[in-house]
């Protein structure tokens, strides 16, 4: 089914890795809509406790693919979704805010983590800003290019990348596309971490695996979405919303496993979801 993206699932971890390497993995129409289906697929399987995305050979992503760039300056069609690959993942209730192109990631009720292993730059910037962390190689770049290609800040980067960095960052970032290495990106507060290249994806499989030992996956599912929605929210309602889900969170078996386990001097084993 899948001809431009690998998927694989190893209890606990779901890894999607792009995989046009000969492209530095360039977007596709249909590499978008074959992550979309895996990320479907993972949020249903029980089994996984996150995702990690991450790009084969030594890109993760260089942006949209200049052919397809080509026909829309030209005014061609967009290729379509193969109909098999439909897939809508993401919790719809969370509101349309969160069913972009690759917003939904943010709706996904899982950590999904993107592993940039090498050159990331325009249109997979923003995929790996929707995600909720990022593990970044020390010599791999980051680029906009946006402006560079007589374009806009794409995909919701205008608001997403602010929030990471601060509105006079982003605007440096966008306005001049100069390209950032991993150690600089971690100062900016763009990636969490920095390592050598080769050993992105397997550090975003080992830190998936630590949360799938030591943390309820349906506190993180509720956490993901305190913070994600909550950023359109004050102090004061934000704070509302945890005191009533905290209290419901009491109700759960989760809770009193967490409190077990923690008196019992043991690794909790929450339920998975």
């Amino acid at each position: 089914m899948y001809e431009q993206i690998l998927y694989e699932v190893d209890d606990p971890v779901a890894t999607i890795t792009l995989n046009r390497p000969e492209a530095l993995n360039a977007w596709t129409t249909r590499m978008g809509a074959e992550v979309r289906h895996a990320v479907a697929q993972a949020e249903k399987d029980a089994n996984v406790v996150g995702i990690v995305i991450t790009g084969a050979g030594r890109g993760f992503c260089a942006g949209a693919d200049m052919n397809m760039l080509s026909g829309i300056s030209e005014g061609g069609a967009q290729e379509g979704v193969p109909e098999e690959l439909q897939a809508d993942p993401g919790d719809p209730s969370w509101g349309a805010d969160f069913r972009g192109e690759y917003t939904y990631l943010m709706s996904v009720p899982k950590p999904i983590i993107a592993a940039i292993n090498g050159p990331v730059a325009g249109m997979g910037v923003p995929i790996a800003l929707a995600c909720d962390l990022r593990f970044m190689g020390e010599e791999a770049v980051f680029t906009t290019s946006f402006s560079q290609r007589g374009l806009i800040g794409e995909w919701g980067i205008a608001w997403l990348l602010p929030r990471l960095a601060g509105s006079a960052v982003a605007l440096d970032l966008m306005f001049s596309a100069r390209k950032v290495k991993g150690p600089e990106a971690k100062e900016l507060g763009i990636v969490n971490r920095v390592l050598p290249a080769a050993d992105v994806a397997k550090a975003a499989q080992d830190y998936i695996r630590e949360l799938a030992a030591t943390a309820s996956p349906t506190s993180m599912a509720i956490m993901k979405r305190q913070v994600y929605q909550q950023l359109h929210a004050g102090l004061g309602p934000a704070e509302k919303e945890a005191q009533k889900l905290m209290v419901e969170s009491f109700g759960r078996p989760d809770f009193k496993e967490g409190v077990q386990s923690y008196l019992q001097r043991r690794p909790p084993s929450f339920e998975r979801i």
